[in-house]
């Protein structure tokens, strides 16, 4: 299954970086079914009574830009070094209890955002896009109550999912109706679920409960990811140290195994650590690629020492090096990945920030990491010839 996080293409992958999104771009299909945009329908469920604020950005045709609420896509205009400001491509959102529809082009890469109470702050530099970076005190954003969804739409399929990568935050859902009229959604907490991830992260010892950042009126805006809460120092650079440590010495004796496409059991890889470097073999035992052992930031953001290149071995056998981290089943199943989550975060050393996400999904899915869709954990809709899409705000509670 393909989704925002699994897939790209060099040309859109270029793009995307420049935006700080990820998205898929599709193999394109004999013949379109999709009109050019699909109605895409805000409900909002929240219980705050204050102004909502929606924008649509994404990638049409190589470019960058933004839609409005007619699903009409506008080019952003170049922009500068130091970053200038973007047009205002805010639309009004719906009332508390009420809902609103616009159109959604076909993009990739795309964002929905949603603020409460202010509208973003957006600037161009002279790459492109400048999203958000709520980790940085000076980002103009930081005070704003805000999340967003990622979606592709192309000539068949919806892509659509809600993220926890960079941050857990004011909770919603996705969806999407079917040519049958059947809705598909994800990405709802279970009841008390917002609060049951700040709780679980405030009595979580060694730091996790300084992820949680809150306004001066008192207002939780967001618990950052761990990787953020590395590089900031909320959360020490070492958390995944000890588990990272066992694994490199478990694997010193024996061998992992992985096997990172599911629809090819054959295709396996052999990893065993040697000279400090985790060094993988194919069937015939010739090296395919080596890792150096990870710091917990790599481990987070599954990146760095983890890096994961959008190539055939390396990426795929990274992706599942990085599950296996997070979830905390690199020692407990020497073969790569567990598809089991009844098997995840049960080392006293994990990615618990995850694990309280997961925990209080009503679905279980979630993506709280860069690489949670390995084993389909992720909180994704895929609809083909999609009628409509959904994006409900939920309840901070």
């Amino acid at each position: 299954m393909l989704s925002p996080r699994k897939a790209l293409v060099s040309a859109v992958a270029a793009a995307l970086c420049a935006l700080g999104l990820t998205a898929v771009a599709p193999a394109p299909r004999a013949q379109a079914a999709v009109p050019d945009t699909i109605p895409l329908t805000v409900k909002n469920d929240s219980g705050r009574n204050e102004p909502v604020y929606l924008y649509n950005f994404g990638i049409l045709n190589g470019q960058q830009g933004w839609a409005d609420a007619n699903g009409t896509f506008h080019a952003w205009p170049v922009g500068g070094n130091p970053p200038v400001p973007a047009p205002d491509a805010a639309i009004p959102g719906p009332a508390n209890g009420q809902s609103t529809t616009i159109r959604m082009p076909k993009l990739a890469g795309g964002r929905i955002y949603f603020s409460y109470g202010r509208k973003l702050v957006f600037k161009l530099a002279t790459g492109g896009l400048v999203q958000p970076a709520v980790q940085n005190p000076s980002d103009p954003n930081r005070d704003i109550l805000f999340n967003w969804s990622e979606y592709t739409l192309d000539n068949s399929t919806l892509w659509i999912n809600s993220t926890q990568v960079d941050m857990f935050s004011a909770p919603y859902a996705v969806g999407a109706k079917l040519p049958d009229g059947t809705v598909k959604t994800t990405g709802h907490l279970k009841p008390g679920g917002y609060n049951g991830v700040l709780n679980t992260l405030r009595s979580q010892p060694g730091g996790w409960g300084n992820l949680i950042q809150t306004r001066s009126d008192g207002t939780v805006l967001r618990a950052l990811s761990p990787l953020y809460g590395v590089e900031t120092g909320a959360l020490p650079a070492g958390a995944m140290d000890d588990y990272i440590n066992r694994v490199w010495q478990k694997y010193s004796t024996s061998t992992l195994t992985v096997v990172p496409d599911a629809a090819r059991p054959d295709v396996k890889y052999y990893g065993r650590v040697s000279g400090g470097s985790m060094v993988f073999t194919n069937g015939s035992g010739a090296v395919v690629t080596t890792f150096q052992k990870p710091d917990s930031a790599s481990v987070f953001g599954c990146h760095k020492l983890l890096d994961a290149p959008n190539d055939a071995v390396r990426g795929p056998i990274s992706r599942t090096l990085c599950a296996g981290f997070n979830r905390g089943t690199l020692l407990t199943n020497s073969t790569q990945p567990d598809t089991n989550p009844a098997n995840y975060y049960k080392d006293a050393v994990t990615n618990h920030y995850a694990r309280a996400i997961h925990a209080q999904m009503a679905d279980g899915k979630a993506y709280a990491f860069a690489f949670d869709d390995v084993a389909n954990q992720e909180s994704l809709v895929s609809a083909t010839d999609p009628q409509q899409a959904y994006l409900t705000l939920d309840p901070l509670s």
